[in-house]
This record gives C-alpha cells, sequence and structure tokens, in this order.
C-alpha cells in the first residue's frame, strides 16, 4: 500500500510528561514515605491504650490530630505553592514532618498524652503539603486522559510504605506484653508499674526518630532537584485563576470532596479498630492482630497496582463503583456476623478500596486548570473524614461494648462512594467562551 494511503495510527498515550521522570521517581518516594505514619498511628492507638489511662475515644484522638493538621494546613499549603512552586512545597513539608517525629524524643521524656498528639499535628502539617503537593504534581504530569492511571501508579507505592510501617510497628513498638487487671495492681503494689509505662512509652521513639532523618536527607535531595514546569490540566477551560467561591459552585469538585471526606474516614476507621476487632471476636493477641494488620496492607498493595493496570481497559469510576458495592457486602457481613469470617472479610475489603483515594482526587481535578493545586488542597482537607469517623466508631464501641457495631461507620462511607461512582461522573456543560 503506498505511504499515502497508509491508515494513519493514532498516538499513542503517553503517562507521564517528558522530561519528568526523575522528578516523578523522587516525588513517588514521598507517597511511600508517608505511607509508614499513616499506618503506624494504628499501632499508636493500641500502644497508648497500654501507655496511658485512655478509652477508646480517647485514643482514637490520634487519628483526630494527625488528620486535623491535614484539614488545617492544606489550603494554605496550595496558596504557599501558587506563590513558590511545587518544590518549595515538597520541602517544607519535609522540614515540618521530620520536625514532628523528632518531638517524639521529649513528648516521651515529659510523659504526657496531649504532647504526642501535638507532635503527630506538626507531622500531619508537614504531610499537608507534601500530599497536596504530590497528588495535584503527579495528576498534572502527563496528558488530562490518563490521570487516574497515572496517579494510582504512583500512589500505588503507598501501600508499600503502610506495610512497611506495620510491620516496623508491631515489630518494633508492640512488645507483645499485655497486663490483666490483676497484674497491673501487683505491679502497681510492688512500685513497679511506672518503670512498665515509662518502658512502652518510649518504644514509640526510635522508628520516628529514624523517619525524620530520612525526611530531612530527601528535602537536601529535592532541593538540588530540578524540576519541571507543569502545564495545567488539558481539560481546563480557562487559563485564569479563579477563585474560591468558581470553585465552590463547582458540583462535581463538591461532589468528589464528600466521597473523599467518607472514604478516608472509612479507610482510617478500618484499619485503626482492626487489631481490636480481632482480639474482641478470636481472642488472638496483638501481635497476630498486627501482623494481620500488615497482611490486610498487603492486600491494599496488591489492589492498588492491579486496579492501574485494570484501568486500561476499564472506565475508573464504574471499576470504582463495583469495588465499592463489593466492599458493602463484605463490611455488612463484618458488621452481622463478626467473628474470623469478620476479621477476613474486614481483611479483603483493603484489597477494594485501595484504588479509591487516588481515583476520586484525579476525577475531582477534572477541568480546574490553574486552580488544581487550590482544587488538590480541598481534596486532602477531605482527609478530615479521617478525624470526625475514627472517633464515631470509637464512641460506639464503648457504647455498645461491640467492636463490630462500629464497623457501620465504613459502610456507610462505601454507600456514599458508590453513589459518587455512578452517579457523580455525569459530564457538566462546559461554560461558553
Amino acid at each position: 500500500m503506498p505511504p499515502d494511503l497508509e491508515t494513519p495510527v493514532a498516538p499513542r498515550t503517553t503517562l507521564f510528561a517528558p522530561g519528568s521522570l526523575l522528578a516523578v521517581v523522587l516525588v513517588t518516594s514521598l507517597f511511600f514515605l508517608w505511607g509508614i505514619p499513616n499506618n503506624l498511628n494504628d499501632i499508636l492507638i493500641r500502644q497508648f491504650m497500654k501507655s496511658f489511662p485512655i478509652t477508646r475515644l480517647e485514643a482514637g484522638l490520634v487519628q483526630s490530630a494527625f488528620y486535623m493538621g491535614y484539614f488545617l494546613l492544606a489550603l494554605p499549603s496550595a496558596f504557599y505553592m501558587r506563590r513558590f512552586g511545587y518544590k518549595a512545597g515538597f520541602i517544607t513539608g519535609l522540614v515540618l514532618f521530620g520536625s514532628g517525629t523528632f518531638l517524639f524524643w521529649p513528648a516521651s521524656l515529659i510523659g504526657r498524652y496531649s504532647a504526642f498528639l501535638i507532635a503527630l499535628f506538626i507531622m500531619a502539617a508537614g504531610l499537608a503539603f507534601l500530599e497536596t503537593a504530590s497528588n495535584t504534581f503527579i495528576a498534572l504530569a502527563g496528558p488530562a486522559e490518563s490521570s487516574e492511571r497515572r496517579l494510582n501508579v504512583s500512589q500505588a507505592f503507598n501501600p508499600l510504605g503502610s506495610i512497611t510501617g506495620a510491620w516496623i510497628g508491631t515489630t518494633f513498638i508492640l512488645s507483645g506484653i499485655e497486663l490483666s487487671p490483676a497484674k497491673i495492681a501487683a505491679l502497681k503494689a510492688a512500685g513497679r508499674y511506672a518503670s512498665y509505662v515509662n518502658g512502652e512509652t518510649f518504644r514509640v521513639v526510635s522508628p520516628y526518630v529514624v523517619l525524620g532523618v530520612v525526611a530531612m536527607v530527601l528535602a537536601v535531595v529535592i532541593g538540588w532537584t530540578k524540576f519541571p514546569a507543569l502545564k495545567s490540566d488539558e481539560a481546563a477551560t480557562t487559563t485564569e485563576r479563579q477563585g474560591m467561591m468558581h470553585l465552590l459552585a463547582n458540583r462535581h469538585l463538591l461532589f468528589s470532596v464528600v466521597a473523599q471526606f467518607f472514604y478516608v474516614g472509612a479507610q482510617v476507621g478500618t484499619w485503626s479498630y482492626f487489631i481490636p476487632y480481632v482480639q474482641q471476636f478470636t481472642g488472638q493477641n496483638e501481635k497476630t492482630g498486627g501482623y494481620l494488620l500488615t497482611g490486610t496492607l498487603v492486600m491494599f498493595g496488591l489492589g492498588r497496582f492491579s486496579s492501574a493496570a485494570i484501568m486500561k481497559h476499564v472506565q475508573p469510576a464504574r471499576l470504582m463503583g463495583v469495588y465499592s458495592l463489593i466492599n458493602i457486602v463484605l463490611v455488612a457481613s463484618a458488621v452481622l456476623h463478626p467473628g474470623w469470617g469478620g476479621v477476613w472479610a474486614i481483611f479483603v475489603t483493603s484489597f477494594f478500596m485501595s484504588l479509591m483515594y487516588p481515583t476520586i482526587f484525579a476525577l475531582g481535578l477534572h477541568g480546574l486548570g490553574e486552580d488544581s493545586k487550590v482544587g488538590g488542597s480541598l481534596l486532602v482537607m477531605a482527609i478530615i473524614g479521617g478525624a470526625v469517623l475514627t472517633p464515631l466508631m470509637g464512641i460506639i464501641a464503648d457504647k455498645s461494648l461491640n467492636l463490630g457495631l462500629s464497623y457501620s461507620v465504613p459502610l456507610v462511607g462505601y454507600v456514599v462512594i458508590a453513589c459518587y461512582s455512578f452517579f457523580g461522573q455525569r459530564p457538566q456543560a462546559e461554560t461558553p467562551g
């Protein structure tokens, strides 16, 4: 066939923009980094219940302090990066995060639960910068039509950090020493209970100090690395910076924020109370619960990598909707039939929840153009769902004395995400001109 009669071949859609590989690799390493403290929180909840006289509701304040940092700093981080760029956001975030981790040492010396909550808040303030910058950077680091798949690829390294965090916490923080009320009374009578509590409290210091050192090193490396200038989302309909009121009138973005709120609440609550769920309904010890938590995070990682591949053939929103329906069935069985069956049902939910955060984030940014940083910050602020819904699960568990019933909160979350997936993705009419 003559060359001029050949059927033209459609250009292959690239995943990342040319010249962005080194920056993308460094930013992807940040997804791994913040996965570690996110899931060390689940270990901290169990550990602090041994170190301090607190209820499940008060222990849930670990997540509240952590995600409040995200909520309060996400929007300021977006305006900061509008002025100084992504690179400044990465460096500032890493320095704040590292500073928070180093505060675990004086918090242990003080021996006050509130001091740890302050350290967690400062850590999360740094992570607000990192998540706002990283998610938006990756979503825009290539063609708009592949943004969901691109963000799922980078986000796939986040559960590897989560697995690492759960393993570190189970191995180096949880001692496996669980005292009965009678044993506690005996130690108090012998004057040795304070020594036990101090030992349990200091077990959290070393992992966090190491994390802080890694963060500071990464800040230096990123400072020396050249970052590419990113084009606005190709789906944008304007090149001008739009005001907050315009964004708040964007129904699709608002629905994305609501869906993200319920997703993060479902994820954080599921993992935060997984070890106590295992203990209450199977009689296993905290170490076994910790290893099962690590296992469910492996499922989370497998789900991230596999969903990134499946999205080459299945529309992301539709895949997320199907996964939401599966999790509704699984969590309902864990609520209604607690026991080993419920444990394995919750265990498997991590596989199907894995694609939700990056997919909601990328879908929410469609069409925002120059406002992608601010829109991304609103989606990061939705992480406050972890601070709101996790204590709510604690209240239900404390009032009912049934951790299984508390999992009705994640169940509601998956119902909201299913509605978003199937009914919240209808294209909106573009503004003329």
